[in-house]
């Protein structure tokens, strides 16, 4: 008897590489209370959550600039419009890092939070956090209601400085917190939402068995995640009909793509799961430029701040790739506004560091571009091996392949912008919108 070989269709050798990697359509339901979400939604265009009253949430995670802000750095507190019309206030610089994309937040899989994964779910050992012994362990729903308690507490993205006057001349009392107290900070911002009878109303409604005194910022935070996961989940993309079933859903590019994105060594390396990111931190040799996060020198070291660990130095955690083709600039500190130059720098990192395209960036960003020889070395030595130890090779074609791909990541309701800013909000404060 003669033994031939079975020559699989692309489908079927695509079926067997989501099986490899335990990848699957999603079946999680979503359990929202509506009135949780309402007060969410309310707080999350608020602008009494700053310091000075003139930013909010939606101000950098806008739902008509795809959860985010379109800027490579953000502006934060001082400025004034939406993404690439955002002015920066006088004396300000901008937010070291790059607004991520806030889709799919509401996943259990989810066990960390922000670019170093500063926030994070240890299971029984409880949560890991900036505040260290000050964070309240107990009393939220998830972990995305975690990192909501922490943009509230920054200088840059939403309290000020001291001597910050707000919007109506007062002075901003919460920039007169000092950082060391997190949990006065959060107190203060729940002595101004309940001193406006609309804001009692809606936590009434969303916490019924919490009388008023009684309330923290905690359930503040849970009603934003709550209103995030609503506005922000949608799994209508022609990835999601494939995985539920529906070979047709997509393109044979975007077929070819999705089996070099999930050849072995390749992209699933990093970007895993059903999440498309492993969580975990990776130096992919982007250059450096912005304010930084260092008080002596304009550079940002990354997860080794948190870590401590050498390996992490200038690594940063792996995003989602959920409406990646939406989502830029891309990477930690919004380097690349083309996805195709993204894709392309994975494949040699090195050599794309040291050719980067420094007039592409603004030029407010320009100026603060690190091209200083020992910075780009140190860099480049701490390239994560993943990539640094061989090149990954891709053709003309399969980088073409790769981006369609990539563009059937993106949900169909996330392309037509369906979540919808309120008109007004209890504090009467003016609502960002375009």
């Amino acid at each position: 008897m003669l033994l031939g070989f079975v020559h699989l269709s692309l489908d079927q050798e695509l079926r067997q590489a989501l099986i490899k990697n335990e990848i699957q359509a999603n079946t999680e339901k979503l359990a929202l209370d509506s009135a949780k979400v309402e007060l969410g939604r309310m707080l999350f265009y608020d602008k009494i959550l700053s310091g000075n009253k003139d930013i909010s949430c939606a101000s950098c995670h806008h739902p008509k600039l795809h959860s985010g802000d379109a800027l490579a750095l953000p502006i934060g507190v001082g400025g004034t419009g939406l993404g690439v019309e955002r002015i920066m206030g006088e004396g300000r610089e901008h937010i070291p890092r790059n607004s991520p994309e806030i889709f799919n937040r509401g996943s259990s899989e989810w066990h960390t939070m922000f670019w170093d994964s500063r926030v994070q779910d240890r299971g029984e050992k409880g949560w890991y956090t900036p505040a260290d012994e000050k964070f309240p362990q107990e009393g939220f729903d998830n972990i995305l209601a975690v990192q909501a308690m922490f943009p509230v507490t920054s200088r840059d993205e939403m309290r000020g400085d001291i001597g910050d006057m707000d919007i109506n001349g007062e002075v901003n009392e919460l920039a007169l917190i000092s950082p060391a107290m997190p949990q006065s900070i959060w107190f203060a911002l729940m002595q101004r939402l309940i001193a406006i009878p609309e804001y009692v109303e809606l936590f009434a409604k969303a916490y019924p068995d919490i009388p008023t005194e009684e309330l923290s910022f905690v359930q503040a935070a849970n009603a934003l995640a709550a209103y995030e996961i609503s506005a922000f989940t949608y799994m209508d993309s022609p990835w999601d009909e494939y995985l539920a079933g529906d070979e047709e859903a997509l393109t044979e590019a975007q077929k070819r793509g999705a089996m070099f994105f999930y050849r072995e060594g390749s992209c699933v390396s990093c970007h895993s799961g059903n999440l498309m990111t492993d969580q975990q931190p990776h130096n992919l040799g982007i250059p450096q430029f912005g304010p930084g996060k260092d008080i002596d020198v304009p550079l940002d070291f990354g997860q080794i701040v948190e870590s401590g660990k050498s390996e992490d130095l200038f690594a940063f955690r792996t995003p989602p790739l959920r409406n990646v083709a939406l989502t830029g600039p891309w990477m930690h500190n919004g380097a690349y506004d083309d996805l195709e130059a993204t894709i392309r720098h994975h494949l040699n990192p090195a050599e794309a560091l040291e050719k980067y395209p420094i007039q592409k960036l603004p030029e407010e960003l320009q100026i603060s571009f690190q091209d200083d020889a020992g910075v780009l070395k140190r860099i480049k030595e701490t390239i994560d091996p993943l990539l640094a130890n061989r090149q990954l090779q891709a053709n003309e074609q399969e980088i073409k392949d790769l981006l369609a791909f990539m563009h059937a990541l993106t949900e169909e309701s996330a392309k037509k912008q369906i979540t919808e800013a309120p008109q007004n909000v209890p504090s009467g404060l003016a609502v960002d919108d375009m």
